[in-house]
């Protein structure tokens, strides 16, 4: 078996990194040497051989550029992020102050309607829509504790909504002037006509008993006229609309799709009067036409004692 010669390869390489170790440290020594003249010299060193390593510092260059790039391209991306999150919270802010806004406007549209100052109110919100196919309703959410009346009155932020038709303790059920039990009397301005709105379960309730229809116009204003003591006066109901079959309707002012808060007017029964007083004068002295039967004033006692006589004629005349 042959042998191996000597290996020198393992002392060069210890050789060679040995002197590029002291070769590197020194130059780190040098570059740390402050005196005029080391300066000069690394000055002289750089101008010479820096510029003749450019293609060696240009993938350096490059992958230093990829990575600012992506450093870059992460910050952006992070903000981006946040400012998705910032937009969606900007968007449920925007939604809340729209319904808000909404609430307010039909609030202040509430408050705009012009109705009889002696008339005062209570706002509720509407619950739910209790309605079915044959019944048209709302509940509120004031009742027996908050003063809330059968009967009353309710109204949105344009016109007549309907009447409490139930009342609980804390809630109260609004029938509707298009369910089909909803009776109301109307007066249609500017003719004064009378007449009925009688619900139909349609949005577009029917004029029934009208006067003088030939008298009446499309666009005609609708008012309660108060008769019965079922509504006060001069609440809006709607303008008068023909339909197809040529029956007269009523495009009601309030807004059914949209009801969301309504006002029960407080509304009190008309004063009866305990005597006419000189409201219904009496008759003249000439009275004309045939004469009065004379009143005879009759004492009881008597009336029962000549009822007894008679009863008793009576029942001799049946002996005999």
């Amino acid at each position: 078996m042959a042998r191996k010669g000597p290996d020198y390869a393992a002392p060069v390489r210890r050789i060679l990194v040995s002197l590029l170790v002291i070769a590197l440290l020194g130059i780190f020594l040098f570059w740390q040497i402050d005196s005029p003249r080391a300066e000069r010299l690394r000055a002289i060193v750089i101008d010479r051989f820096v510029p003749g390593f450019e293609w060696v510092m240009a993938p350096v260059t490059r992958l230093s550029r990829m990575v600012a790039g992506f450093e870059s391209y992460s910050r952006l991306y992070e903000q981006n992020q946040e400012l998705r999150r910032e937009l969606q919270k900007m968007s449920a802010w925007k939604e809340a102050a729209v319904q808000l806004e909404q609430e307010n406007a039909k609030l202040l549209s509430q408050n705009s309607v012009r109705i009889d100052p002696a008339l005062t109110s209570v706002s509720g919100v509407v619950l739910t829509d209790s309605g079915t196919a044959f019944r048209q309703s709302v509940l509120l959410n004031v009742g027996a504790r908050d003063g809330i009346l059968d009967g009353w009155a309710t109204m949105d932020g344009l016109g007549l909504v309907g009447r409490i038709s139930g009342v609980g303790e804390s809630t109260s059920r609004v029938m509707l002037l298009t369910d089909p039990s909803s009776r109301i009397p109307v007066t249609i301005q500017p003719s004064g006509q009378h007449a009925l709105l009688s619900g139909d379960n349609t949005s577009f309730p029917a004029l029934d008993f009208i006067e003088s229809p030939e008298n009446l116009r499309p666009g005609d204003r609708v008012v309660s006229s108060g008769d019965g003591g079922v509504f006060p006066p001069g609440l809006l109901v709607g303008q008068v609309a023909q339909a197809s079959d040529g029956r007269l309707r009523v495009r009601l002012a309030a807004d059914y799709g949209r009801l969301e808060f309504l006002r029960v007017l407080r509304s009190h029964p008309s004063e009866r009067l305990a005597d006419t007083g000189l409201l219904i004068p009496p008759p003249p002295a000439e009275f004309i036409g045939p004469p009065l039967p004379p009143t005879i004033d009759i004492d009881p006692a008597v009336a029962a004692q000549r009822a007894v006589n008679a009863a008793e004629d009576g029942a001799e005349a049946g002996n005999d």
